[in-house]
């Protein structure tokens, strides 16, 4: 896609926030929603119809079993629809730790003085990189702490060391970044460097409970949190995503605030975010979190699949935070990307022995501490197609040209074809003898369901290429 920066100039009103507590807490407390009601919306959401705040609030507003069941049931119907049975595949690479911030919730903060402070040389990240591409990665996200070390020079640096890491038939073709906010200038700096989607999360979209939480440092600042992917989108990255941070904060209000940025987005730019994400709160070294908004299992998934129905077009991403059980469960109501061989402490990937989680070299627990090859087992032997295609951001299909793709769900033609190819290059060069027998079994049955014969035809032609020994073939 070629940016055209006249098209995204930001007005002065679009950098104002756009946070209305009392106005999504009056939608949540006039909301008694019929069955009836309930089911107008999950239909209107299978027509690839991305609901209001009104209808959101109502399917949140659904507390009857029989109709959360109905819910969950259509929002695995819209995935299996936009998305088919792909799950994207990526993994996290923490390049450093300093944080200026203060957040209770997170062992990086300043005030937690047992952490142990590490910032990856070039040399570790490319170790780092090394060790993931041997287990077949293709797509990593780059995390940073908030601190003046990690600028946008910095950032960048770090996206082109990893690009130009090739180890034997490996190489990571996707740089997604999760860091601190920017300014327009920094966030063109990380654009040149070939960055995919940029992520900021707001953690949680109620200024008080964020004023809480976030006592001291530049994260301390909610507008300037909240407005920073609009600076991002003037600084040329249309290609954002957004996520809330359950726990904060009531579950039903963050829900209603991550449709209500969509909105936002929508109404300035004619696009919405690339990829929600919705992790839990989970421990994390010395965390001091109000146990009174604790997300339970059954409100999580439930979660899941309204955000499913409320922006059917929107990539929902789901990490290693949750345990296996929950993230079996998730996928099915929409999640169409997750995480796996995930470590969090600083410079794990590259160390061959398995060690058990220090929460003082981390972030905060994980709960899936399985290998990239044990979860593509899974997800194959579940029916899954697991990918991991960077197609879209390559050839362009960002932004608008995404949303155009996306929303009728037309997205499919090109993702189930691509997740095949790089499927069978991760068959072909990193899976062991069992995983390769199932995942050839599995690519056969996905062929054969092709309704476009033409497609069918040339993608066995580049499974025959792939398995000559070329690389990353795509549509």
């Amino acid at each position: 896609m070629i940016f055209k920066p006249q098209k995204y100039r930001i007005a002065d009103e679009a950098m104002k926030p756009f946070i209305d507590p009392e106005e999504i807490w009056g939608f949540l407390n006039q909301a008694k929603p019929s069955a009836e009601r309930v089911r107008e919306l999950i239909a209107k959401s299978l027509n690839k119809n991305r609901l209001s705040l009104e209808e959101t609030a109502d399917l949140l507003n659904a507390d009857d079993p029989e109709l959360i069941k109905e819910i969950k049931e259509g929002a695995r119907t819209l995935k299996n629809t936009i998305y088919g049975n792909r799950i994207v595949l990526f993994a996290p690479l923490y390049i450093g730790n300093k944080c200026i911030n203060n957040c209770k919730y997170c062992g990086f903060r300043v005030s937690n003085t047992d952490q142990v402070r590490t910032t990856l040389s070039d040399e570790q990240i490319i170790k780092e990189v090394e060790a993931l591409e041997e287990n077949g990665q293709k797509r990593l996200i780059l995390v940073y702490g908030e601190h003046p070390d990690y600028d946008a020079e910095y950032i960048a640096h770090t996206v082109r060391t990893v690009y130009k890491v090739k180890k034997d038939k490996g190489e990571i073709r996707r740089v997604n970044i999760n860091a601190a906010p920017l300014d327009i200038e920094g966030f063109k700096t990380v654009k040149a460097a070939g960055i995919g989607t940029y992520q900021v999360f707001q953690e949680t979209y109620h200024p008080e409970r964020y004023k809480y939480y976030h006592p001291t440092g530049p994260k301390s600042d909610f507008n300037w949190r909240l407005t920073s992917l609009d600076r991002a989108m003037e600084g040329g990255i249309d290609d954002l995503g957004i996520g809330a941070l359950f726990g904060l904060y009531d579950w039903k209000y963050e829900v209603m605030a991550l449709v209500r940025h969509t909105n936002h987005f929508e109404a300035v730019y004619d696009i919405g975010p690339h990829t929600i994400s919705f992790p839990r709160i989970k421990s994390a070294a010395g965390s001091e979190v109000d146990p009174k908004y604790e997300v339970n299992d059954e409100d999580f998934t439930r979660l899941v699949a309204i955000l499913r129905l409320a922006v059917p077009y929107t990539g929902m991403i789901l990490t290693a935070r949750e345990p296996i059980a929950i993230r079996k469960e998730a996928l099915s109501f929409g999640v169409s990307q997750i995480d796996g061989g995930t470590k969090l402490e600083i410079g794990a990937y590259a160390e061959k022995e398995e060690e058990s989680q220090n929460l003082n070299r981390e972030q905060f627990e994980i709960n899936d501490s399985r290998s990239l090859n044990e979860i593509i087992e899974e997800l194959l032997e579940d029916g899954y197609l697991p990918s991991f295609c960077t197609a879209c951001y390559r050839l362009g299909r960002t932004g608008e040209h995404f949303m155009e793709f996306s929303v009728p769900g037309f997205i499919k033609r090109y993702c189930t074809p691509n997740a095949i190819l790089t499927l069978s290059e991760y068959l072909e060069d990193y899976a062991p003898k069992k995983t390769a027998e199932t995942g050839w079994k599995v690519i056969e049955e996905n062929l054969q369901k092709m309704e476009n014969k033409v497609t069918e035809k040339e993608t066995r032609n580049r499974i025959e290429r792939i398995k000559q020994g070329e690389r990353d073939l795509y549509f």
